[in-house]
């Protein structure tokens, strides 16, 4: 009885040590992984601080040795242009300062300023280390107008002025003062569109689509024109677009030329034909002159009786010459 009772307390005693000892084991596996933890904790926000110190540093010694430093300054804005707005003009609208830091200049935002101006096809901007910046513009060359009828301010009515360029991107008439040419070469009688919903012409854009395809085929008309043999001959006034596939053109002269939208430099070798044909035989002026018809030429000529004599012909216009300037 004794010995099964030892028995007894003696397995009871041997239970409990190893429950203690499972515990102990517990406890040090939790402060084991505690000091993990805790040591890649550390170990992670010691490396972004540092990083982050760092990052700060650097920006502390750009700020003061490269973006506050005045041996960056900006002291020359170099421009060279191939048209006609005024080196001081396209120096404002870059919008840069003198004494600007040139390596803090953010020169995407310097073209786009550049660009806003419709008169302006590209810009290119570049860094001239340590105190240069340089500038080189293209221009838009106005080819054609549109007239939108207005009233101004005090009710009178008049025209407002849209010029395009060869693409069909509508830019207002420069402005004189911003301008290196006389008000004669700035501003030249270019040819009208007739027939374009210039209500929905915004500057800077292209023509809406919706009319593009008969606008274009007018400004290829007056570009091919420009280089004809009919020009300085006789100069267009109009290009009516308003009829689908044909092109009607009113002369300086009172002349009326229909054109088939293709072909322009085969129609205007024609044109030239019957203009020299009428001279040589003391014709006078063409009336009206279909060049769409294939087989035949429809011809009218003016009256010769009634028609005073000819004034002398017009010089080629040169609306925006390419000539390119530049500023060092």
């Amino acid at each position: 009885m004794w010995f099964r009772r030892d028995n007894k307390n003696r397995n009871r005693r041997i239970g409990r040590e190893h429950v203690l000892d499972v515990k102990l084991r517990s406890d040090q596996v939790r402060a084991a992984r505690m000091r993990v933890f805790t040591i890649l904790f550390c170990l992670l926000f010691g490396t972004f601080f540092g990083i982050y110190l760092i990052w700060r540093t650097g920006e502390v010694l750009l700020d003061k040795f490269v973006y506050e430093n005045p041996d960056f300054a900006v002291l020359n804005i170099e421009v060279h242009t191939d048209g006609v707005l005024s080196l001081p003009q396209l120096r404002g609208s870059s919008n840069v300062r003198i004494g600007a830091n040139l390596i803090r200049l953010d020169l995407a935002d310097v073209k786009r300023n550049l660009e806003m101006d419709s008169a302006v096809e590209t810009a290119s901007v570049e860094r001239v280390l340590p105190h240069t910046l340089r500038i080189f513009v293209t221009e838009r060359s106005p080819i054609a107008q549109v007239n939108t009828p207005c009233l101004d301010k005090n009710g009178n009515f008049s025209f407002a002025i849209t010029q395009l360029d060869k693409k069909g991107v509508a830019m207002k008439p420069r402005d004189p003062r911003q301008c290196i040419v006389s008000m004669a070469e700035l501003n030249p009688q270019l040819p009208v569109i007739i027939g374009l919903n210039a209500v929905k012409l915004k500057q800077g854009d292209t023509v809406p689509v919706e009319d593009l395809p008969r606008a274009q085929a007018a400004l290829d008309l007056v570009s091919a024109f420009s280089h004809s043999p009919m020009a300085g001959l006789v100069d267009l006034r109009s290009v009516d677009i308003s009829t689908p596939g044909i092109l009607v053109v009113m002369t300086g002269q009172g002349g009326q030329i229909t054109f088939s939208a293709d072909n322009y430099e085969r129609q205007l070798a024609r044109w030239r034909s019957v203009y020299d044909y009428g001279k040589s035989m003391n014709k006078g002026d063409i009336a009206s002159l279909d060049l769409a018809v294939e087989n035949n030429l429809p011809l009218k000529w003016m009256n010769a009786g009634t028609i005073s004599p000819p004034a002398a012909a017009p010089k080629p216009k040169n609306s925006n010459p390419k000539t390119r300037r530049s500023n060092v």
